[in-house]
């Protein structure tokens, strides 16, 4: 079942740097920004402290416009009345949450080629996230950058199923990923302040 929210979407994902107040203070400016989707991706954490930090976060997002995403923990997303989940590579399949979780769930995947993206929408997946796009640091364990002419090819073949681009995004090229038919980016960096939400809605 497809994400339906406001087009372009807006996603920011945390740093993994884990300072709580700095995470609390970005979920609230998303939430002021009406950001659609954001991700808490703090993997050093316990299960403990994420699923505390997460509740805290559902707190601030409860009643507004921003969907609050947990980074490959279905337990604690579900345990801390978060709005869904993220899977990567190394998560659960998409199918198996979906019938776990009952279909208000959302569930967003990291994809880096085709057949991933395709199986993702199949298995039951709201969106898929795909790249990296451009050159980026934090993605490079996924190889080079797959460019937009992949972007393009991925939102053809699955034709109006959200696909938002990540991996060197920046306020220079979020266009073109729009052009290619992205239907939002996300990103870390990009997103280390938390102004560039008011910013990139007045651009956008």
């Amino acid at each position: 079942m497809p994400l339906k929210v406001t087009v372009p979407i807006i996603y920011p994902i945390t740093s993994g740097a884990a300072i709580i107040p700095d995470i609390l203070r970005s979920v609230q400016a998303a939430v002021d920004a009406e950001v659609p989707l954001f991700q808490i991706r703090e993997k050093s954490l316990s299960a403990r402290a994420l699923f505390e930090l997460v509740v805290r976060a559902v707190s601030i997002t409860r009643g507004s416009k921003t969907r609050l995403m947990v980074n490959d923990r279905v337990d604690v997303a579900r345990a801390a009345g978060a709005d869904g989940v993220h899977l990567t590579a190394r998560s659960l399949p998409a199918d198996v949450v979906r019938m776990t979780c009952g279909g208000e769930f959302l569930i967003g995947v990291s994809t880096h080629s085709r057949e991933e993206a395709r199986a993702a929408r199949d298995g039951g997946a709201d969106f898929v996230v795909f790249g990296p796009i451009f050159s980026t640091e934090s993605k490079r364990a996924f190889g080079p950058p797959q460019g937009l002419a992949a972007l393009r090819g991925i939102t053809r073949e699955l034709d109006g199923f959200p696909v938002l681009a990540i991996g060197g995004i920046t306020l220079d090229n979020i266009a073109a990923c729009l052009s290619a038919g992205a239907s939002g980016v996300a990103g870390i960096t990009l997103f280390n302040n938390a102004e560039i939400y008011l910013t990139l809605r007045d651009v956008l």
